[in-house]
């Protein structure tokens, strides 16, 4: 492929909004510089948060810079190198991310370090899916200090983030009871996870739920809430505070504010991203310990669309451009 040549397809937008702001455009094929990989996208995950970054919620944590481009998550098939990097090759198959906003594109230019090899068996929209919602649950697994025993409460359960956060709790060995839709319940039981509805009640629906689970986890008769993963938002921390979790094993991935007020953790992607991540977490997914569900899938060209069916909510899993 000829460097500078605007061939190449990739998402944009100018200003502040909501999706309509998106468009995909000609943009000049990137070229990867010393320890850089060009990676020919073959998909790419789209994330709540970079809905918040587009319309300028976040424009305070994480200003954007116009014309900006977006996205994170990508997988696909390496098309050069740069200067000094040994552990990839042209035609090697990888899953990784980006931390410049550019992976919603055709090609993109990744740091070697933030890659890894694609087993076969993982399907490239799933590979592309994994960077954002495997990080950011592996963080907060590791931010509650879940162990074997433990009951563990996580919102929004059978989301990007939920769906990933209860299946590695339950490979620690927890208790893991899930805040979702009744229509993601069969996913959940399905899954070891001890399926609770959200709405009016949910405390008492969540103490009787940890009771009757006091046969798996000994001693929990009073329906004892050990953490909480709050991947949703809304007054989810102020409800496990009331369940009488500790703070400091309450980590929530969109309540930043009750970190300063309740003295609880917000760690997400960013504590939990690496390539040996991806790599660990694309190994289990090859041999079919870890399901990352695909909710749907959109070409590049409908982008909007794509973010559209985001914003819907009740979304089970991950949406995935596919190039």
């Amino acid at each position: 492929m000829e460097e500078g040549r605007l061939a190449v397809k990739a998402v944009r937008f100018d200003e502040y909004g909501d999706v309509d702001v998106l468009k995909v455009v000609d943009a000049p094929t990137p070229a990867p510089g010393p320890g850089q990989v060009l990676v020919q996208v073959k998909a790419a995950g789209i994330n709540p948060g970079e809905a918040k970054v587009r319309t300028g919620l976040l424009h305070a944590r994480w200003p954007a810079t116009f014309p900006s481009g977006q996205g994170s998550d990508l997988a696909g098939v390496v098309a050069g190198t740069g200067p000094g990097v040994t552990g990839f090759a042209a035609g090697d198959e990888v899953i990784g991310y980006t931390d410049s906003r550019a992976s919603q594109a055709e090609y993109v230019v990744v740091e070697e370090t933030n890659l890894a090899a694609k087993p076969a068996a993982v399907p490239w929209e799933v590979a592309g899916a994994l960077f954002v919602v495997g990080a950011t649950a592996s963080a907060a697994i590791r931010a509650v200090a879940l162990t074997g025993g433990d009951t563990v409460v996580v919102s929004g359960a059978a989301g990007g983030v939920g769906s990933i956060a209860v299946q590695l709790a339950r490979r620690v060995g927890a208790t893991v009871i899930g805040l979702a839709s009744p229509a993601n319940h069969e996913w959940l039981a399905g899954h070891g996870v001890i399926p609770v509805a959200y709405g009016d009640g949910a405390a008492d629906r969540i103490r009787q739920a940890a009771r009757g689970a006091a046969g798996n986890a000994a001693g929990n008769a009073n329906g004892k809430v050990d953490a909480f993963i709050d991947t949703f938002g809304a007054d989810y921390v102020e409800l496990a505070l009331s369940l009488g979790v500790e703070p400091s094993r309450i980590d929530t991935i969109v309540r930043f504010d009750a970190v300063a007020t309740h003295g609880v953790k917000a760690e997400g992607n960013a504590a939990g991203a690496s390539a040996s991540m991806l790599a660990e977490l694309a190994g289990l997914i090859a041999d079919g310990q870890l399901e990352v569900p695909i909710a749907a899938t959109f070409p590049l060209s409908q982008v909007q669309d794509a973010y559209r069916r985001l914003a819907s909510g009740h979304v089970h899993g991950k949406i995935v451009l596919t190039l």
